[in-house]
């Protein structure tokens, strides 16, 4: 009988692995829009820091990852536990957060110049090189900007995991929730110490005697700002993909009106599903934008009234 009782403890066992196994891939699936914008915001969040301390600062900022998601993980277990009707409206909300996100970033090159940029970047190469400046004051600015960043992408990955795995039982959300957590941080902050020594490996790569390995090197400084580059631009179409897609779930017209416009395409309605999607997104960022621009302003004439 004991050993029976230990089998079926061994088999539940492999069961809750596996059904965790197939959730958290599935959450991570949900959750890849999310990643491509973390690696170049957290990417671009170390610029401007000296070569010898940009992996102490990348790690700085993972262990400030890891504290947020110690935050994050028990908050969103707590809202399923006890308030599990606030997970749809908190994906909708965390869908026109990552649609704004991605307006904002379209908007951004429209509102200011490539001089603006060049000019800010300068400004940041300048205070490395000032040695008048506090580098170790600097270098913490840039660590808790880092972290204030990742505290917002974080939420928005465990928000999303979340609505994945609502319906399934306590354990298997904490199993889940964590897994998705420490992947997201090791894999964001693994690959984004990558991307940020690149240059430098190929520096050194173009310094070897051996031809090969010189090509080698010549292609990695050519491609470090390039692929910040394509991440900026793959992490905000995701944005969009992903936001509009938790748009369209969360209302049921406009996603079955989507699966039904789809279905019409036969083997290309993945793709117009995902246009779709994507579209709604750009019309969910633009009007969360409009939202934003409104209180605002209202804000501004209502102080200025009271003053």
């Amino acid at each position: 009988m004991a050993g029976a009782s230990l089998l079926a403890l061994l088999d539940d066992i492999a069961t809750l692995l596996d059904d965790v196994s197939v959730m958290t891939k599935v959450a991570a699936k949900k959750t890849a829009g999310v990643l491509g914008d973390d690696l170049a915001l957290n990417a671009q969040q170390v610029s401007g820091v000296r070569a010898e301390r940009e992996l102490p600062v990348v790690w700085a900022v993972a262990v400030g990852s890891l504290k947020n998601k110690v935050i994050l993980v028990p908050a969103a277990l707590a809202i399923s536990a006890f308030i599990p009707w606030a997970v749809t409206p908190l994906l909708m909300i965390g869908g026109f957060y990552l649609c704004l996100e991605g307006v904002e970033k379209l908007a951004h090159k429209w509102l200011h110049t490539p001089e603006e940029d060049a000019a800010h970047h300068a400004e940041e190469l300048n205070a490395v090189a000032d040695e008048t400046v506090d580098l170790a004051a600097y270098e913490a600015e840039k660590i808790k900007g880092a972290i204030r960043t990742d505290f917002v992408l974080s939420a928005e990955i465990i928000v999303i995991a979340l609505g994945t795995v609502a319906t399934q039982p306590f354990h298997t959300q904490v199993a889940v929730l964590t897994g998705i957590g420490l992947i997201m941080t090791v894999g964001v902050y693994g690959i984004v110490a990558g991307i940020v020594k690149m240059d430098d490996l190929g520096l050194y790569f173009l310094q070897q005697g051996a031809a090969p390995v010189r090509v080698v090197g010549k292609w990695l400084l050519l491609a470090a700002p390039k692929l910040m580059k394509a991440l900026t631009v793959i992490g905000t179409a995701a944005m969009f993909l992903v936001g509009g897609g938790i748009l369209t779930h969360g209302i049921p017209p406009v996603h079955h009106g989507i699966e039904q416009t789809a279905a019409n395409f036969g083997v290309l309605g993945g793709v117009v599903s995902l246009a779709l999607d994507m579209l709604a997104g750009i019309v969910g960022g633009t009007l969360a934008l409009l939202a934003v621009g409104l209180v605002t302003s209202l804000a501004k004439i209502f102080k200025g009234t009271k003053s």
